[in-house]
């Protein structure tokens, strides 16, 4: 399936771009988080993101479909 991947903060940086389309047998947040790990080399673990899918936040064992506009969120620091 084809989805749609934004990346902010971290990822953003350790990815070297904002968003991009990617082709992915990821059936959830989380195996498409893992299989970006693989991918990128993200430093940040798996429980340590939260993931949205189309504009909400989901489970990390929601199931993702063909054209879904997937954001990992990582951790903001404030100050």
């Amino acid at each position: 399936m084809k989805l749609h991947l934004q990346y902010f903060a971290l990822l953003r940086e350790q990815r070297g771009l904002t968003e991009e389309v990617l082709q992915t047998d990821a059936a959830t947040p989380t195996a498409l988080y893992e299989e970006l790990c693989a991918r990128h080399a993200f430093s940040l673990p798996a429980d340590r993101v939260r993931a949205a899918v189309n504009g909400a936040f989901v489970p990390a064992d929601a199931v993702l479909r063909d054209g879904d506009r997937i954001v990992f969120i990582p951790p903001v620091a404030g100050g």
